[in-house]
């Protein structure tokens, strides 16, 4: 099996039981050995009392993201710590798109990033998300 083929398995076995992402409406777009992209168009019920995209919205696809793209190897991984900047709002009808990439994998720890764009390519946040392997596997090898 290609690293490809293993990460687009690890995603299909992970969304398959992802109740959180599908009910926020994300879409995984791409997803590779040590990287993902997702996407959410931002409608009413993400808006916040400023009318802009809740920030723990924009959190949660960002985190959704760091989890696929720390999941793609087929081992059972889970966050130990993130931490998200946010650099503009996310508003009412925008594409929000969060392109997780793996910056370092040593032993059973990892180090994501995340970016979030809008759908003109304007940065929305910055997410560092810290992974921890655990036992078990997404599907059997």
């Amino acid at each position: 099996m290609t690293p490809q083929q293993r990460a687009e398995r690890s995603a299909a076995a992970m969304w398959a039981d992802d109740h959180a992402s599908k009910w926020a409406g994300m879409e995984i777009t791409a997803v590779d050995e040590g990287t993902a992209t997702l996407e959410l168009t931002v409608v009413q019920h993400h808006c916040n009392g400023h009318g802009i995209c809740h920030g723990g919205v924009t959190f949660m696809l960002a985190d959704s993201a760091f989890a696929f793209a720390c999941n793609s190897r087929n081992q059972s991984t889970v966050a130990q710590h993130n931490v998200i900047s946010f650099t503009a709002p996310g508003r009412l009808g925008d594409r929000l798109i969060a392109s997780a990439r793996e910056v370092s994998l040593t032993g059973r720890s990892g180090i994501y990033d995340v970016t979030v764009t809008n759908q003109q390519g304007q940065k929305i946040a910055e997410f560092r998300g810290m992974s921890r392997a655990i036992k078990g596997q997404l599907f059997d090898e």
